[in-house]
């Protein structure tokens, strides 16, 4: 089994910046672990539906932003390490959320069917 934890959320005033980390254990049942998985990274606010933020591909690292966050948040990966990042620079009121990360591990990677818990992330006016 694969377990995704999210660390790093916390109360911050507009402006400032966050670094999220997820860091994965476990592997798949056929025996995959964090350096083949896609990655992403979504968030959710209150009354709101669950939002892409970025993702990072597995082989080369190719990554890809939500408009909303582009040119803001940074995201990365240290395979070493089994962890994943999103560098939040420029907050802003309206990334208050519960932060997300999710891996693809099935043979296409085309869809998440690993998610952490969340960490929430609220910024202030």
């Amino acid at each position: 089994q694969v377990q995704l934890v999210e660390s790093g959320g916390g109360l911050v005033q507009a402006g400032a910046s966050l670094r999220l980390s997820c860091t994965a254990s476990g592997r798949t049942a056929s025996g995959r672990t964090f350096n083949s998985y896609n990655m992403g990274w979504f968030r959710q606010a209150p009354g709101k539906e669950r939002e892409f933020v970025a993702r990072i591909s597995w082989a080369v690292g190719n990554t890809d932003y939500g408009d909303s966050v582009k040119g803001r948040f940074t995201i990365s990966r240290d395979n070493a390490k089994n962890t994943l990042y999103l560098q939040m620079n420029s907050l802003k009121p309206e990334d208050t959320a519960v932060y997300y990360c999710a891996a693809a591990t099935s043979n296409s990677r085309s869809f998440y069917d690993y998610w952490g818990q969340g960490t929430q992330v609220t910024v202030s006016s």
